[in-house]
C-alpha cells in the first residue's frame, strides 16, 4: 500500500516563480554571443532544472575556454534586471500554497539556485511567508539533479521519510531526481518543459496549479493540526 504523503517539497524556478522564460530567453543570448548557438527547446532539453554551476561547467567544455569574465558579468546584470523588473509568481501557485497551508501541510523549496537567488526570487513575488527559512539549494550537496541528494537532504531536514515525501517540478531532470529518491513526483507541464519531457511511469502530470492541492489529496496527502503539530488519528 502506498504511504500517506507528509511533506510537499517545491522546485522553485518554474514551479513557484515563473523565472524559466525569462532565462531561457537570456541563455540564448549569452550563448550566441560566446559561439554556442542553441534554441530555446535546446536550451530547456540541455540545462532546465540543471544548477548554474553545472550549466556553466557543460558551456566551458563545449567551447574549450572560460566564459570571458566581462561577458559573464556582462550577461549576470542582464539576468539581475530583468528578474527585478519582470519577474512574476507561477499562475495558480497562491492559491496552491494557501490551500495546503490550511490544512497544515508541511511544504520546503528544494531549487538548483543558490540561496541568495532562492531567497530573492521568493522576496520579488511575495512568496517568502509560505516557507520562511524551509529553503534547501543544490549549493549544499555535492551532486545537484538529475542525483537525488538535494530533495533527499531536504527530507532529512524536514525529518520526512523518502516514502512520505511528494515532490512538485517542471523540468526532466528534477522529476529523475525525484524518482530517484524514492519521492512520489508531481510534473507541472504548463511552463517551458513539454508534458511529453515529464512523463515517466508513476509521475503524475498536470497543466494547472491550481489543479495541485486536489492531485495530493487524492495521492494521499495526509495533514496536521495547524496549531499542535499532531497528526489527525
Amino acid at each position: 500500500m502506498t504511504e500517506p504523503i507528509d511533506l510537499v517539497i517545491f522546485d522553485c524556478d518554474g514551479v513557484l516563480v515563473d523565472s524559466e522564460r525569462l532565462a531561457i530567453h537570456v541563455d540564448v543570448l549569452l550563448l550566441d554571443r560566446l559561439g554556442w548557438p542553441l534554441t530555446e527547446a535546446e536550451v530547456v532539453e540541455r540545462f532546465v532544472g540543471r544548477s548554474d554551476a553545472d550549466m556553466r561547467e557543460e558551456v566551458e567544455a563545449h567551447l574549450g575556454h572560460p566564459i570571458p569574465p566581462e561577458v559573464g558579468a556582462e550577461f549576470d546584470e542582464i539576468y539581475r534586471s530583468i528578474f527585478e523588473n519582470e519577474l512574476v509568481a507561477v499562475d495558480g501557485i497562491v492559491e496552491a500554497l494557501e490551500a495546503l497551508e490550511a490544512v497544515g501541510v508541511l511544504t520546503c523549496v528544494a531549487s538548483s539556485g543558490g540561496h541568495a537567488k532562492i531567497r530573492r526570487s521568493l522576496e520579488l513575488t511575495g512568496l517568502t511567508r509560505y516557507f520562511d527559512d524551509r529553503i534547501y539549494s543544490a549549493m549544499d550537496v555535492v551532486r545537484g539533479k538529475p542525483a537525488p541528494d538535494l530533495f533527499l537532504f531536504a527530507g532529512e531536514g524536514m525529518g520526512v521519510r523518502p516514502s512520505r515525501s511528494a515532490v512538485v517540478e517542471d523540468s526532466g531532470f528534477g522529476v529523475e531526481a525525484a524518482l530517484a529518491a524514492g519521492m512520489r513526483a508531481f510534473a507541472y507541464a504548463g511552463g517551458v518543459t513539454p508534458a511529453a519531457r515529464l512523463a515517466r511511469p508513476g509521475v503524475v502530470v498536470f497543466d494547472e496549479m491550481r489543479q495541485l492541492p486536489g492531485l495530493l489529496t487524492a495521492a494521499g496527502m495526509r495533514t496536521r493540526d495547524a496549531d499542535s503539530g499532531r497528526r489527525p488519528s
